[in-house]
């Protein structure tokens, strides 16, 4: 079967983990999850992943962050969804919660966080909204 929204798949297993408070999740691989995953390192919302041989196909381990007991993470919401995507130029990049979290974009020049754009001066589709 095939998935519709992968990188939707895999902000909702970071989100369950989180939950269940897991150190690692695992999803499957793809270049556009790998990227997203990047910028939450850099950004330091997650402590790192990496890619993993299971029996049957490769897998990213995700290694989940958390602060005093609590996840970094504390919301993680898809915006540009396979129905309806949502695209904005540099100047309409929006602040997520006066700039406490961040914006992850799909660029010309890769995927960036949203700070990152605005230095790069590039717009692109606004994949999900961390705080």
């Amino acid at each position: 079967m095939s998935m519709t929204d992968p990188l939707g798949d895999m902000l909702t297993r970071i989100r369950n983990g989180q939950r269940a408070n897991k150190s690692t999740v695992d999803a499957p691989v793809s270049n556009l999850r790998q990227r997203v995953l990047e910028v939450l390192k850099r950004e330091g919302y997650i402590r790192g992943f990496e890619r993993a041989e299971t029996e049957n196909h490769p897998v990213l381990r995700i290694e989940l962050k958390y602060y005093e007991g609590q996840p970094v993470i504390r919301t993680i919401t898809r915006i540009s969804k396979p129905g309806r995507r949502v695209y904005s130029s540099v100047k309409d990049l929006p602040r997520i919660r006066n700039g406490l979290g961040i914006s992850i974009v799909s660029t010309p020049k890769g995927v960036l966080s949203d700070a990152e754009a605005r230095d790069a001066n590039v717009g692109g589709e606004i994949l999900c909204t961390i705080f």
